[in-house]
């Protein structure tokens, strides 16, 4: 059985309640046979949504498992779980921006090592290199711009050691538990709200417009 639904692109489904606990705080604590929450990981805020009636406030791994921290108690068995929708599209097109700019910089001779896909935070980090080359943003915000119109597709695989990689069209594919937009046209427009160097390291700070692409 898939046990992370999300990964599919699931955003809705049936799913099989195993475990709801009640927290100090009020909350409750429920544990699902099979998810289609995104948990906080991978520099990508946490989805949210419903499980029956109970609002989905957060949803963490915990010791090895997905938790899914609500604001009421749900009973054992099966239900209908059902994920914000445009925080999930939301997450999906700043995740997939967030890789389009680590390929365009990696090209120019940049390592990526860490990225965050936040609404209100998002940023790309890179090690410079012998071979880095400077550009500056509005010529990134153009290259961007290039590969958001060629609408290159998406495509999700697994690699030889059994992890799951995305890729745009022919571009790089990379190891990833995010979720993302089918094709690129759907990030829509990206804001390159600045770029700054400190010890080596070239932080590339990025935001996008509210609405939906297309």
């Amino acid at each position: 059985m898939v046990k992370n639904l999300y990964l599919s692109g699931v955003t809705e489904s049936y799913v099989e309640v195993v475990a709801c606990t009640l927290l100090e705080n009020g909350q409750f604590e429920i544990k699902l046979e099979n998810t289609p929450f995104h948990p906080q990981g991978g520099g990508q805020p946490s989805d949210t949504g419903y499980i029956a009636e109970s609002e989905v406030l957060h949803v963490a791994f915990k010791n090895g498992a997905i938790v899914h921290l609500c604001n009421r108690a749900v009973a054992l068995g099966q239900v209908y779980a059902k994920v914000d929708i445009q925080s999930r599209q939301l997450h999906s097109r700043l995740h997939s921006a967030g890789h389009l700019i680590g390929h365009i910089i990696e090209t120019y001779g940049w390592q990526p090592i860490k990225a965050q896909h936040w609404p209100n935070d998002a940023k790309v980090q890179f090690l410079a290199t012998e071979k880095c080359e400077l550009l500056d943003s509005i010529y990134l915000q153009t290259l961007i711009q290039m590969f958001v119109d060629a609408d290159l597709p998406a495509k999700l695989t697994l690699n030889e050691a059994g992890f799951r990689e995305i890729q745009f069209g022919e571009l790089n594919a990379y190891p990833c538990g995010g979720t993302h937009v089918q094709s690129l046209s759907e990030i829509g427009p990206v804001d390159i709200l600045k770029m700054e160097m400190k010890k080596g390291k070239l932080s590339v700070h990025y935001a996008l417009t509210t609405g939906i692409s297309g």
